[in-house]
């Protein structure tokens, strides 16, 4: 029984964990355990903050499934112990743990903020410090005693956003995310707006977290004068189960036979196919342009306004649960953690 307000603030790693060592003028990994003397103002929360620090920490490049499962069994383990989980990544590759962790925490019922930063807590102007405080305001919020966010989240230059639907598209700005097909989920400002008509409901159901991450899956991103040996390479790949085809505007691809014949013979032999499109925001709609008819036919999905992110990890997620192909063919295409807008 929770008695007191209580956050876990994870560190896996990233820029908003370093600080400038005075000796060498060098970047190094901060001490969780003297963040109230660099954040003073946390001591100002009048709950409990705990902290725990990944060993090794590390640079969001190198993230992968295993590093997911083992994030996603920390906040299992911890999960009646805290109100919400506030997770500090590098922002590269952000997006992609985020959306992750949505698939792989089912019947989640409580706040998980992802956050992080252009600059380091110890350089003076940084950003770190507005995101980490907001964070774990927005993870302890509640009404009538229910988190008033219960999904996976990630909050990021006064913007509040759902995981599975953001992508980081500014590698220089404090503004480094947008969620190109679903507004905000909160507007920070004075006051923290929520926008509670999007916001995911609790069900209230036990927490159960899935493991398994199958990553023989690959991005295939079209570019103009792609070529047959290219296609005939990339789909020979050993293992290869499923593609994020990413795709021009609103789906469309080359018309050639070639091209369809060779996406066809890849459903042939089982590969699934979930198409994307390249540009951040709109979505894919087969038979909208003549360049995307010949798609519906060889058996490419349509993957709607779903993120590469949330697509690659959606399918890593399905893969690993064991389903068989017409059934993943099925998942894909609807909502399982709010990724896409079905109509």
């Amino acid at each position: 029984m929770i008695e007191e307000t209580s956050i876990l603030i994870i560190y896996t790693g990233g820029t908003i964990g370093m600080i400038t060592d005075k000796n060498t003028g060098v970047l190094v990994p901060f001490n969780f355990n003297n963040i109230n003397n660099q954040i003073p103002e946390l001591n100002r929360f009048n709950f409990k903050l705990d902290f725990v620090c990944f060993d090794p920490i590390l640079d969001s490049s190198n993230m992968n499934p295993k590093i997911w499962s083992e994030l996603a069994q920390i906040i299992k383990n911890n999960y009646e112990e805290y109100d919400g989980f506030v997770v500090l990544h590098g922002s590269d590759t952000m997006a992609y743990t985020a959306s992750a962790l949505s698939f792989m925490l089912e019947n989640l019922n409580k706040p998980v903020v992802f956050t992080g930063s252009q600059l380091p807590l110890g350089v003076l102007r940084t950003d770190g410090r507005e995101n980490l405080i907001t964070s774990i305001e927005i993870a302890s919020d509640k009404i009538d005693e229910t988190p008033i966010v219960p999904e996976v989240c990630i909050y990021f230059e006064n913007h509040l956003m759902r995981a599975n639907r953001t992508t980081k598209y500014n590698a220089e700005n404090f503004n480094a995310f947008v969620s190109g097909n679903l507004p905000l989920l909160a507007d920070v400002g004075i006051s923290i707006k929520y926008n509670k008509n999007i916001i995911l409901k609790p069900n209230f159901k036990k927490l159960k977290i899935h493991k398994k991450m199958d990553s023989n899956v690959a991005f295939l991103k079209l570019f103009p004068g792609i070529s047959e040996e290219f296609i005939d390479s990339f789909l020979d790949i050993q293992g290869l189960k499923a593609v994020v085809m990413e795709s021009f505007g609103s789906g469309n691809a080359p018309s050639e036979k070639w091209f369809i014949n060779k996406l066809k013979n890849a459903n042939d032999k089982g590969i699934i196919v979930l198409n994307v499109t390249q540009c951040l925001s709109g979505s894919v709609e087969h038979g909208k342009y003549e360049t995307s008819v010949g798609l519906e036919t060889s058996g490419v999905i349509s993957g709607g306004d779903i993120t590469p992110e949330a697509a690659i990890t959606k399918l890593m997620y399905l893969l690993g649960e064991g389903y068989d192909r017409e059934t993943i063919r099925k998942l894909l295409s609807k909502s399982l953690r709010g990724e896409v807008t079905v109509c």
